[in-house]
């Protein structure tokens, strides 16, 4: 038996090269690669808080509340401070007792500030011996730079001029001791002096008939007058 051999025809063969190329062009086509994510922001740094000052405002009852209207969502603010919240301000420094060295060598540590000379009695300043074993009492608390600071219980009053200069008023008066019978002793007689702006010195006789006055008293007052 004779076979035919198979001729190929060359329409076949175009028509076979067309059904061929739309199917690959039919085929699935892969999905474009993803475009990158864009990078992140870098966040932006929070404005600094602005610290404001209040008022204070008095406290009221908890039915009632006195607070500003903010935007939906956030906290009301107060528009005040509640008194009960409030910080106290700190209270004023007292006035440092002056050392020995500032009071003129002697310890005035427990010694109140005086205003008023003309009340000040004897026995609540500062108990002292001075010169030569005077006794004398020292009141007050002296100012910065007092021309007090210069003198001494047991001074003389001629060594008080010569120190500090001479006073803008002065004058003596007598003590009870001067109706004491037969009392010879010191301070029968004083002799008060005066200094604006410092305070007062107070001399006291000495004992027997001598007419001589010793300092036995300071009062160191930066507020007093110019007279007695």
């Amino acid at each position: 038996m004779l076979t035919r051999p198979i001729t190929r025809s060359p329409v076949l063969v175009l028509l076979f090269a067309a059904v061929f190329a739309g199917c690959q062009s039919n085929s699935p086509k892969p999905d474009p690669a993803p475009a990158p994510a864009p990078a992140p922001k870098a966040a932006e740094p929070a404005p600094a808080s602005v610290v404001e000052s209040k008022p204070v405002c008095k406290d009221e009852p908890k039915t009632k509340s006195k607070k500003t209207t903010t935007a939906k969502g956030k906290e009301p603010v107060e528009d005040c401070v509640p008194a009960s919240k409030a910080k106290a301000a700190p209270a004023a420094a007292a006035p440092a007792a002056p050392t020995a060295a500032a009071a003129g060598g002697y310890d005035l540590s427990k010694n109140k500030p005086v205003t008023d000379s003309t009340k000040v009695e004897a026995g609540q300043g500062t108990q002292v011996k001075g010169i030569n074993d005077w006794q004398g009492e020292i009141s007050g608390v002296p100012a910065a730079g007092s021309r007090f600071l210069k003198v001494k219980i047991g001074m003389s009053q001629q060594q008080v001029f010569d120190a500090i200069g001479q006073p803008s008023d002065q004058g003596a008066y007598i003590t009870g001791k001067a109706f004491i019978p037969f009392y010879f002793g010191s301070d029968r007689s004083r002799w008060e002096m005066v200094y604006k702006g410092q305070g007062r010195l107070i001399f006291s006789n000495q004992a027997g008939f001598g007419a001589g006055y010793y300092l036995t008293w300071i009062i160191h007052n930066a507020g007093e007058g110019a007279s007695r």
